[in-house]
């Protein structure tokens, strides 16, 4: 389930290259048709996946779109073949969509089955959850604070500062709140400038491009984010992303340098928080987990 994309694929039984997942067999589908239209999907990690687009019934725990386009895949890259879930849906505004289509979640509010026309997100190691039509009251303690959309396609909006300890490093910087994005991911410049206040601290291309390392004995714990007014702090076990491998004494950070125009606040900031993206009121909103 991905914030950061709009479009919603899974494996064709045909597909070559992907892997043991799941596949979505439209021939065995009362409900299917074809809408005569190939795909190509690229995402900003560098993933593609190609097909074919077909209209059908879709749910998800008892919400159903009658209607709702979607690719069966018969080509997926490295990155989507070897990831847990069978295929992506993306949860992103119309605006978005590649393909073109109205993603699944607008669908279900365009049609009137939501009794809260927002949907919301815990991300965790474990115990993760979706929340379609609202917002868990047991995920989360005191109320949201919100922040308006910027522009629809991606759920952008205007992150109001970085910081290392009371050291603003920048601020008022457009910003995507995406799931589907491990990351932190911010401008070049920016990436320097906090790195530069963790000593030891380096780039490192031979990991990633943008990635950069740290000694592991010098994780901050005072990295923070400003969202909606609201301090956001990464604690040092979500800011370190591992070590460079078994036995290292080298770690990534959860911070990363990326040329996208906009920084990108991903599972690395919506750890933290409980996150709700609303649709009908155009905001993303923040809470404190319980």
């Amino acid at each position: 389930f991905d914030t950061g994309s709009s479009d919603f694929f899974l494996p064709d039984p045909s597909c070559f290259d992907c892997g043991s997942h799941h596949t979505y067999d439209p021939s065995q589908s009362s409900t299917s048709t074809y809408l005569g239209n190939d795909f190509f999907l690229s995402y900003g990690d560098g993933s593609e996946s190609f097909g074919m687009q077909y209209n059908d019934a879709v749910s998800v725990s008892g919400l159903t779109v009658q209607v709702q386009t979607l690719g069966a895949a018969v080509s997926y890259s490295v990155g989507f073949e070897r990831m847990v879930p069978d295929g992506l849906m993306g949860l992103a505004w119309p605006q978005l969509s590649d393909f073109p289509a109205t993603p699944f979640i607008f669908n279900l509010y365009d049609q009137g089955t939501l009794s809260s026309n927002s949907f919301s997100f815990k991300l965790a190691e474990s115990g993760s959850s979706l929340f379609i039509g609202g917002a868990d009251s047991s995920l989360y303690t005191g109320s949201f604070s919100y922040t308006p959309v910027t522009e629809q396609g991606f759920w952008q909006v205007t992150a109001d500062a970085l910081l290392i300890g009371d050291t603003v490093i920048a601020n008022d910087q457009d910003s995507v709140v995406d799931s589907g994005t491990t990351l932190v991911i911010v401008d070049p410049i920016t990436a320097g400038l906090l790195y530069s206040n963790i000593p030891g601290a380096q780039k490192d291309s031979s990991v990633g491009r943008g990635i950069y390392t740290m000694p592991c004995d010098n994780v901050p714990s005072n990295v923070k984010i400003i969202f909606a007014g609201q301090t956001v702090t990464i604690p040092p076990d979500v800011f370190n992303f591992g070590p460079l491998s078994q036995g290292s004494t080298t770690c990534i950070g959860g911070v990363a340098a990326g040329k996208f125009g906009f920084w990108i606040l991903g599972d690395v900031f919506m750890r933290n928080v409980y996150t709700q993206f609303d649709m009908e009121n155009y905001q993303v909103g923040i809470a404190a987990l319980a």
